[in-house]
């Protein structure tokens, strides 16, 4: 059986991150009010809660991308390169990149996400699942650049498949996605066949959404004020999970779900060198969500550098459609 090569990039630069963390929380209330990125939501508990999520009733997203994997993979793997080196970007327990590889038969699997410890758990599993792929997991922060290490290429050069799924795409702003699938277009390479299969939730009734973000059982909750603990860890600070909210909440005029930790009371966050105060009901912006139509989203992969995307969708008319898969030829 093969080893997992692993290649750390994204190593904790505890200062750097420190400064980002506290940036956010210091911010003014007007105009943009605290805020952190949703990367700091995946640290090892943060990444379990998430495979929580994923199974819970309210949370369509998961199971809806596999239906679609399920019904469509036949015509996925006619339209993918043929013995690629499949590039798993945020694969996580890298359980949806792995139902694919019977159909795709990728040459070399490369998995890639931020949350380190978990990555290698996860592919050292999967390797004993599949001895004879070669496998490379690569510790990576790609939510500002998307630089591959040359180690992913395949040894004999072969095309590079990319793999967004679960619709992380909507943690970016537009701005921001724009500029993640340009450089996703150029880590595709100059090999005939390259591309991007991508994962993309739709524009959907607001009821909905709003559930899926904010689920009865409470873990979606736990999953943000998670971050609160995570925080503490990073800065020194003396955030109480007892004196944060989850708030879940769907902005219409930006098509995008957005989640808050909202301040139960008047209180005063303290860190080594700072402190910042908050009113009752005074919010920190933990991550957003935005949702697409297949239109406005296939324009933004041609103007990134792509083909005119194909799309798969789990309705019978792709403008019905909860969920989409997209294949751009590079």
């Amino acid at each position: 059986m093969k080893t997992p090569q692993f290649i750390q990039i994204h190593t904790m630069q505890l200062e750097a991150v420190r400064q980002e963390l506290l940036h956010g929380l210091s911010a003014n209330p007007q105009p943009g009010g605290a805020s952190t990125s949703p990367k700091f939501l995946y640290d090892a508990l943060g990444s379990c809660l998430f495979e929580a999520i994923t199974q819970l009733p309210e949370y369509y997203p998961t199971r809806t991308e596999a239906a679609i994997f399920q019904a469509h993979g036949a015509a996925m793997a006619q339209r993918v390169p043929a013995g690629a080196t499949l590039i798993d970007l945020g694969a996580g327990n890298c359980n949806k990149a792995a139902s694919l590889f019977e159909r795709f038969a990728p040459r070399r699997y490369v998995a890639v996400d931020i949350s380190v410890e978990f990555l290698r758990t996860a592919l050292a599993g999967l390797q004993c699942q599949y001895p004879a792929l070669d496998m490379v997991g690569v510790g990576l922060d790609f939510s500002h650049t998307l630089e591959l290490p040359p180690e992913v290429g395949a040894p004999d050069a072969a095309p590079r498949l990319l793999f967004y799924p679960g619709s992380s795409i909507g943690n970016f702003t537009p701005t921001e996605a724009l500029r993640f699938l340009r450089q996703a277009h150029q880590a595709c390479g100059p090999l005939h066949g390259s591309g991007l299969l991508i994962g993309v939730d739709l524009v959907k009734d607001s009821a909905e959404l709003q559930a899926a973000y904010d689920d009865a059982l409470g873990v979606t909750a736990a999953f943000n004020r998670n971050l609160l603990s995570h925080i503490n860890r990073l800065v020194g600070s003396d955030l109480r999970l007892a004196d944060w909210g989850h708030e879940a909440l769907y902005n219409t005029a930006l098509s995008r779900v957005e989640m808050h930790l909202a301040a139960q009371r008047d209180l005063t966050v303290q860190w080594p060198g700072g402190q910042r105060a908050f009113v009752q009901g005074e919010r920190i912006h933990t991550e957003n969500s935005y949702k697409w139509t297949i239109d406005g989203f296939s324009q933004l992969l041609v103007d990134a550098g792509f083909a005119q995307p194909v799309a798969w969708t789990d309705a019978a008319t792709p403008e019905n459609g909860r969920f989409a898969v997209l294949w751009a030829s590079a």
